[in-house]
């Protein structure tokens, strides 16, 4: 259950919260930006990087209903502590053997392990974080992730210099890991600590109760609902809020779509017009820090202003992004060019910021969010897994140039889609 609005303080979540996500996303940001260059330099094609790529995400969309479950019944620390452990698994398989397959089996198993860990923070914010800090709360924990994205790349052209070979940066998800457990083992449960806490006080009436009222057929919030969640789980969780989760949560799917799109296809540009890892690494890290320093912007301008400010800024830019590198693979400058389209990616990511996960927060069920949020993630990854796995397709029997192009028509119907269903679903400004 929340907490009251009076108790509820920023300090109080930012170990618990924050900093086991910095830790795991500096991991993952300094690896996943050579993925596609250790699947290249172990002789996969183009399309076979972007194919090895997109694991990630696959496991993601395979992870999510799982991940609902697990944490509604173990809890979120736990989960979290498997989550890493999980992570580093992945690493050895993908590193025990110097192939394509190894890899891509390695990289799966770290997306099953993102699920969780994401799933697990994502429902703990929901539950503890009254409404009228909810997007400031989950745009931060976006921005942490942002964080680690924009640092890790970095450290991955340090790495690579210093030592000469793209695997060892692999070393760093799995010292990351060991570091994040280590956290985990040594702060107070924050689950344990916070139901004290709301049982101890008046609780903040949540705020999905408000916006579930929105429309018939919405994610309203109730206790009998929650009870029945908890009883029947993500399957119950889907067939109850259908409605909503076909529109909005594909709405977001697209978002997603669009997103995972820009982190396979920006490395992809960069070996296809021929840069250097290290001068690929230097302007993604360029890009993500931009990304970054936006996350609180777009928590300010949602919760003041409504969720579709923080959708459109996103789905446009991202948009046209795509479409400009359709159009300039070839052209003289396209390195130019090339450095522009990551800059605007960063832009408009960083706008958008953890919009996708407080759309979720604004429709799941109260006492127990867990299933319904791993049914609504599970909507949202299998886009971000869908987009990179299309675009590998697209770009193998077309070109790289063309499968650009069609994840901008895919950002056309997401940018349609959030525009007429947000509205009619989520309040302008939530109450709480």
């Amino acid at each position: 259950m929340p907490t009251s609005p009076a108790e509820f303080r920023w300090r109080s979540i930012i170990l618990p919260a924050y900093l086991p996500t910095l830790l795991f996303s500096l991991g993952e940001g300094a690896m996943i930006p050579v993925i596609p260059m250790v699947a290249t330099d172990r002789g996969a094609t183009i399309a076979l990087a972007g194919l090895v790529a997109a694991m990630i995400m696959v496991g993601e969309l395979a992870g999510d209903l799982p991940a609902g479950w697990l944490v509604s019944r173990i809890g979120e620390r736990t989960s979290m502590i498997g989550a890493a452990m999980l992570a580093v698994i992945g690493i050895l398989v993908a590193l025990a053997a110097p192939s394509v397959l190894s890899l891509g089996i390695g990289i799966f198993l770290l997306g099953l392990a993102t699920a969780v860990f994401g799933l697990a923070r994502h429902a703990f914010l929901t539950s503890y974080v009254p409404v009228r800090s909810r997007a400031r709360a989950l745009s931060t924990l976006a921005g942490v992730f942002r964080g680690g994205w924009a640092v890790g790349p970095f450290l991955a052209a340090a790495l690579i210099a210093w030592t000469g070979s793209t695997e060892t940066v692999f070393w760093v998800l799995v010292a990351a890991c060991f570091a994040v457990i280590v956290v985990l083992l040594v702060l107070p449960d924050p689950e344990r600590v916070f139901a004290r806490r709301a049982a101890d006080s008046p609780v903040d009436a949540p705020s999905t109760a408000a916006v579930g009222s929105a429309a018939p057929g919405s994610a309203t919030a109730g206790t009998a609902e929650a009870a029945a969640d908890t009883s029947h789980g993500v399957f119950r969780a889907i067939v109850r809020h259908r409605e909503v989760l076909t529109r909005i949560g594909t709405g977001a799917g697209l978002l997603a779509a669009l997103r995972s799109s820009r982190t396979v296809i920006v490395p992809l540009w960069a070996v296809s017009i021929g840069m250097s890892p290290e001068a690929a690494s230097i302007v993604i890290g360029i890009s993500a820090t931009i990304d970054f320093a936006l996350f609180y912007v777009s928590g300010q301008v949602m919760d003041r202003f409504g969720r579709l400010w923080g959708a459109m800024p996103g789905l446009i830019g991202l948009t046209i992004g795509h479409f400009v590198l359709a159009l300039t693979h070839d052209v003289p400058g396209n390195v130019t060019w090339f450095i522009v389209v990551a800059m605007l990616f960063g832009l408009a990511n960083g706008l958008s910021s953890g919009v996708i996960m407080t759309l979720g927060a604004d429709l799941a069920p109260t006492g127990n969010p867990a299933p319904f949020l791993g049914a609504y993630r599970t909507i949202a990854d299998a886009g971000q897994a869908a987009a990179p796995l299309a675009l590998s397709g697209i770009a193998s029997v077309l070109s790289l140039s063309f499968a650009s192009a069609a994840m901008g028509v895919v950002g056309i119907l997401g940018t349609a889609m959030l525009w007429r269903w947000v509205p009619r679903y989520v309040p302008r400004r939530p109450r709480g």
